[in-house]
């Protein structure tokens, strides 16, 4: 029957288009290669280690340090900072110890931890201690009075916070890495921010090193967000729709012929 061949062409156009659209957004969010270990931090703001998200990096330090690494977060991501510090043998500790993970954006505002454990104590006996600091999503434009995090350079900073006197200088390994997530466009705000937090012209030479950290495609500039996908593919099938609904529903295509001898 025409109608039975009109719903399976529909059925394959559509299911044609579902498999292309399914494919774009596969292809837009696939994960390139790991990049290079990077085995050293900063020991400020200023000296930060740039990394890149899914980087790893680690460095041989002494209890007390401050460790840095500076890393790039655009509109639309939700990063998380994993942190590994791997402590000195039992015998050589004398009480237990407390360690700490923070973030701060280009401005070197403190940023909350939406999800983690940026803080944590371990006894004496412990042979490691893991620590975590998810952010919120990023934004592409807040109030001048907020403290919303924007696109730009972040840093990380990893430390002891509560140690016995008698324990500082000892040799530790700590191990840090970012990731991301795209938090979609539910997360999507309208407006944009002039220039990503970074440092920038007339900052500090020292800076070079996180002001060369920014997504390898570039920064977005907040006119990117998931809903243009899906709005795209809601007109499409919606086109589809129109034209499968026609098919269904029309007649044989042949106009009624007049009575004859009329």
């Amino acid at each position: 029957m025409r109608t039975t061949r009109g719903a399976r062409r529909f059925a394959a156009v559509t299911g044609t288009a579902l498999l292309a659209l399914t494919g774009a957004a596969g292809a837009a969010t696939a994960d390139d290669e790991a990049p290079e270990k990077v085995t050293e931090a900063g020991t400020s703001f200023r000296t930060a280690t740039a990394i890149r998200p899914d980087q790893e990096a680690s460095a041989e330090a002494s209890t007390g340090d401050y460790l840095y690494w500076a890393f790039p977060v655009d509109t639309g991501q939700r990063a998380t900072v994993h942190a590994t510090v791997k402590l000195p043998d039992a015998a050589a500790r004398h009480a237990a110890s407390t360690w700490r993970v923070d973030v701060y954006d280009g401005l070197r505002r403190r940023q909350a931890c939406r999800l983690g454990t940026p803080s944590r104590t371990v006894g004496q006996d412990a042979a490691s201690v893991s620590l975590t600091c998810t952010l919120r999503t990023v934004r592409s434009w807040s109030e001048q009075w907020a403290n919303d995090p924007l696109p730009g350079t972040y840093y990380a900073r990893l430390t002891v916070a509560d140690l016995k006197a008698d324990d500082l200088g000892l040799p530790v390994r700590a191990e840090a890495k970012v990731t991301t997530t795209d938090a979609g466009g539910a997360q999507a705000v309208d407006g944009t921010l002039g220039e990503p937090l970074v440092p920038g012209a007339g900052a500090d030479e020292k800076q070079a090193g996180a002001a060369a950290v920014e997504p390898e495609d570039g920064w977005s500039g907040g006119w990117w967000s998931s809903r243009w996908l899906w709005t795209g593919a809601g007109g499409v099938l919606a086109a589809l729709a129109g034209v499968g609904g026609y098919a269904l529903t029309r007649g044989s295509g042949r106009p009624a012929r007049a009575p004859q001898g009329l």
